[in-house]
């Protein structure tokens, strides 16, 4: 095997990132860059290493910063996009770059969405949810574990949802450039429209809140959805259209809206926005939820369940629980 292509072992691969994390920091200064530079300096495998780092930035098209361009040997990596950004990001990026090296040489950032995530241009993290206004005025909501990249250019703008759930309210554009939500599965080109896209895995969901949507599977026919309308698709094709849930929005406002939902979906529901597992016993996955749960506090939310329905709670840890029945 060829040296540059050896194993990085695990302690030097955590060492480099945390030098990468500290070297964006807003108290970097020339004697932590000297420490560094002693540290590169100590032995070939912490060169080779960093030297991984950079081909990793390489990689990352376009999104460089200059913040650090007078940091001598940061000429890829630490002068990527997020030199400037809060420090949670600049550690959930450290954490895919570990990752990365872990992975050795022949590993493609690309190909992981884990990590396509950590570098989009907006996320959101489990529990987290984000408004904001984009710079054409078009307003964007993202649900906890969601990102998206911007794309916005001289012909088109273009929105990359990476994962998660958004909602979209489009705004007009003076220079007539087209919207695009592009997705793992195709394209959506949204009519003067305020709609919703959410990534389920195997498939996505768009719900049209107002106006229409082109859905334009990656091999498929396309399809049109009017205001009241959602469907799932795949790149194959779109499903059947239903009428678009409004509840499903709710998150939006903080909030679940569960009608008569199964067990089992209303506790997957409230998974998205807390860490851990919530699961229930077969016996009970079909017992049904109605009502408006705040996300703001799932443990609560959680709380109440029993008092509810007949189930009882079983902590296994903190970040595991089950729903049995009652006995």
């Amino acid at each position: 095997m060829d040296a540059a292509e050896a194993p990085i072992p695990p302690a030097v691969a955590r060492r480099a990132v945390a030098w990468w994390v500290d070297l964006q920091s807003e108290d970097a200064d020339e004697a932590l860059r000297r420490r560094w530079q002693r540290w590169l300096a100590r032995d070939e495998v912490h060169r080779r290493a960093w030297a991984r780092l950079e081909a990793v930035g390489a990689r990352l098209n376009g999104r460089v910063h200059q913040g650090l361009a007078g940091v001598p040997g940061a000429s890829a990596l630490v002068q990527v996009a997020l030199a400037e950004a809060a420090p949670s990001r600049r550690r959930a990026l450290g954490a895919a770059l570990l990752a990365v090296l872990a992975g050795g040489a022949a590993w493609e950032l690309h190909g992981d969405p884990a990590v396509q995530a950590r570098l989009a241009d907006l996320g959101t993290g489990v529990g987290e949810r984000r408004r904001l206004v984009l710079a054409d005025g078009t307003r964007l909501a993202l649900n906890s574990g969601s990102a998206v990249d911007l794309r916005y250019g001289t012909t088109e703008r273009r929105l990359v949802l990476r994962r998660g759930e958004i909602l979209v309210e489009t705004a007009p554009d003076p220079a007539r450039r087209p919207f695009v939500v592009q997705t793992g599965a195709g394209e959506l080109r949204p009519l003067g429209t305020r709609f919703r896209v959410r990534d389920r895995g195997d498939q996505f969901e768009l719900a049209v809140h107002e106006g229409a949507v082109e859905l334009r599977p990656a091999t498929g026919a396309a399809r049109v959805l009017a205001a009241g309308e959602q469907a799932r698709f795949d790149a194959a094709g779109v499903g059947p259209r239903q009428a678009a849930d409004a509840d499903a929005a709710a998150w939006v406002d903080g909030m679940l809206v569960a009608s008569g939902l199964r067990l089992d979906e209303f506790l997957a529901e409230l998974g998205r926005h807390r860490r851990g597992r919530l699961d229930c016993a077969p016996e009970v996955a079909a017992l049904r939820v109605s009502g408006s749960y705040p996300l703001a506090d799932v443990d609560r939310v959680l709380a109440t369940l029993p008092a509810v329905l007949p189930v009882r709670a079983v902590w296994r840890t903190r970040w595991w629980l089950t729903l049995h029945a009652k006995t």
